[in-house]
């Protein structure tokens, strides 16, 4: 096993400027039940969401867009199509993308099989919690629906082995995150057990990422950057006045980070 550097905080500051600088256009086919969210928080850093799911214009955007978010999160026959095509299509672009395999698993056979078809379009970045990641390289994993029951150090072999498989960045997030592009592994600690009571951060960060390699070409330390971004946010978003008021301090937060930084 490589050796776990711990990543440095202040790596991660060119990387949130260059997003500020460059605003690429992420375009994002996402779940239901973030979609609001995930737009505000690449809002916040910089960023500018497109949420352009038809499968009649996929192919179409990701030629437009800076980067491409696939997350299987309320996926269904249409938007699977949807996925396919604009994964195909960003292999043939060699525009950026990032799979957020969400719940993914033995339980839910349909969703693992697109998963595992839209890894053989050679995505850039997988972010996913400890269990997603196990299943998704075919190790038994412990979730309960979204929610993964492993801890990132148990899946962080399979992470590697997943990034070496694909030549891919691989990030676990959890109570430490991990990222690895199966040689290097960065571990990112911090943040707060809050930012897993509120609906979208995880969601949020795979969109962060695909912000993040969009202006970049080191995927490893971009999807690190945006990792340590989410965590110190959660760290600094107001937890006194109840989880609402903490999902829009972390948008506060995110927004406010070139300035407190």
């Amino acid at each position: 096993m490589s050796a776990i550097k711990l990543f440095p905080s202040h790596d991660a500051i060119p990387f949130i400027e260059q997003v500020h600088l460059q605003r690429p256009l992420i375009h994002c086919i996402t779940n239901d039940v973030v979609q609001n969210f995930t737009a505000n928080v690449l809002l916040a850093i910089g960023a500018s969401p497109a949420m352009v799911v038809a499968e009649q214009e996929v192919e179409d955007f990701v030629t437009v867009a800076s980067s491409l978010l696939i997350n299987i999160g309320t996926i269904d026959n249409q938007s699977a199509k949807s996925m396919l095509l604009a994964a195909a299509k960003a292999k043939q672009t060699q525009t950026p993308w990032v799979l957020d395999p969400v719940a993914v698993g033995a339980a839910l056979k349909y969703r693992t099989d697109i998963a595992k078809q839209l890894l053989t379009f050679s995505p850039s970045v997988i972010r996913g919690n400890a269990s997603e990641i196990l299943a998704l390289s075919g190790q038994q994993s412990s979730s309960k629906g979204p929610d993964g029951l492993d801890s990132t150090d148990s899946a962080l072999n399979a992470a590697k082995l997943l990034a070496e498989k694909y030549q891919t960045v691989v990030a676990i997030t959890g109570e430490i995150d991990y990222v690895t592009d199966g040689k290097q592994i960065y571990s990112i600690s911090g943040g707060d057990i809050a930012l897993t009571r509120v609906t979208g951060t995880g969601c949020s960060l795979s969109a962060m990422v695909a912000a993040f390699i969009a202006a970049s070409k080191d995927r490893l330390t971009a999807t690190a950057s945006a990792c340590f971004m989410m965590k110190k946010a959660g760290e600094l978003a107001n937890k006194k006045s109840g989880l609402g008021t903490f999902a829009m301090a972390i948008i506060d937060q995110l927004s406010l980070f070139k300035q407190n930084h």
